[in-house]
């Protein structure tokens, strides 16, 4: 069925039509008008002069964990957890989303390792039976000093919508943590009775599971990556070792580095940079590490990702204009085109003739640009 979107300016991967149209046939973008089209045009919406975009893609997020527990020890059901969490995205103009499960985690008790498997299975089964708005991949977080990581991504790596793996390593005094008392400072709050003692303790053993599984770990990962053809990305790299280990290893894509030095090494090996789109928002890391800004006004900034809060990409996008001098097409290509790229994703992220229709009207606004309706493979689903 074919539908006209008239009326719009058109954010195209090089240019703006500021007055455009745009046709969509059987899901997919048919034709790219320059001029409006006439009001009585059949099949014709007019969307009065709005930002039409690509839709959004969403490589990295873990915004699910809050909807699995929603208070500290309150486990909500898994399906209705997912689709909450579905319907949150596409609101945000999300129309890819890499639902990003952690395998493994340094804390002990935790969601993470509650519901991987549980919440693994449910996003599987809203794909089957087609409940979703968006359309769901796995990214799968590989937490390399957890003992029990290659039990639990075993039986999950061989599935067709895990399309990206990444090696992280939260171990205190290194990587995001580099800064002992940022550690503290950030999961004290997390940890009822927690004094000194109990704080040097767990750092203690967190090292010593670091030493202990983390290099044969790391290794398994980047082979299991290597067999089942899935890009493979680093996490919170720091300093230049970090970055020639990662491209040792195969690495195409730098998540979330921590220091400007990091990111040029990423840029200079032809890794894909991405940093927090929340970074942006808010002005800066909350763990005080590089602000994605600063990388921005330095052109080694690729790609955003919403990390824990799904509105935070397009808003980010958009800041990256008002507040790095950026133009609309190069912002918009960091949350559409840039992460598409990085997955192997070539039938998405730009508006052009044989690309998927999924697309978001969206009208700007001094405080936040506000998402008026989003289209998946050309089907309205906010």
């Amino acid at each position: 069925m074919k539908h006209l979107l008239n009326n719009a300016r058109l954010i195209l991967a090089d240019r703006i039509i500021e007055r455009g149209a745009l046709e969509i046939d059987n899901g997919l973008i048919s034709a790219v008008h320059e001029q409006p089209l006439p009001p009585d045009t059949p099949a014709c919406e007019d969307l009065h002069g709005d930002d039409l975009l690509p839709g959004l893609v969403e490589i990295h997020t873990d915004n699910l964990e809050k909807h699995l527990m929603p208070r500290n020890g309150v486990l909500w059901p898994m399906l209705p957890a997912v689709v909450t969490h579905d319907a949150q995205c596409a609101a945000a103009g999300i129309t890819t989303v890499f639902d990003a499960l952690a395998v493994g985690d340094l804390e002990g008790e935790s969601v993470r390792l509650d519901t991987l498997h549980t919440a693994f299975a449910a996003i599987n089964l809203g794909m089957e039976q087609g409940v979703f708005r968006a359309n769901h991949l796995f990214h799968l977080r590989c937490e390399l000093a957890y003992p029990g990581l290659l039990q639990e991504l075993q039986p999950l790596i061989g599935h067709p919508a895990v399309r990206l793996l990444s090696v992280m390593d939260h171990t205190p005094g290194q990587r995001q943590y580099r800064d002992i008392e940022q550690y503290k400072k950030y999961y004290g709050k997390k940890k009822v009775g927690w004094n000194e003692q109990t704080f040097l303790q767990a750092v203690s053993e967190r090292q010593h599971m670091q030493q202990q599984y983390a290099g044969r770990h790391k290794q398994a990962v980047v082979e299991l990556a290597r067999q089942h053809g899935i890009p493979l990305a680093s996490h919170d790299d720091t300093d230049l070792s970090h970055i020639s280990e990662a491209v040792l290893d195969g690495v195409t894509i730098s998540e979330f580095p921590t220091t400007r030095a990091a990111a040029q090494a990423a840029r200079e090996h032809g890794l894909h940079t991405v940093m927090g789109a929340p970074n942006v928002v808010r002005g800066g890391s909350h763990s005080g590490n590089v602000a994605a800004l600063e990388l921005a006004h330095h052109g080694l900034l690729d790609i955003l990702s919403s990390d824990y809060v799904p509105a935070s990409l397009l808003h980010a996008a958009y800041l990256l204009v008002a507040q790095a001098g950026w133009s609309l097409p190069q912002a918009i290509a960091t949350v559409s085109h840039n992460p598409a790229q990085a997955v192997g994703l070539s039938d998405r992220g730009r508006i052009a003739v044989g690309l998927r229709a999924d697309l978001l009207q969206v009208r700007p606004h001094p405080a936040v640009p506000l998402v008026q309706q989003v289209w998946n493979a050309g089907r309205r689903v906010f």
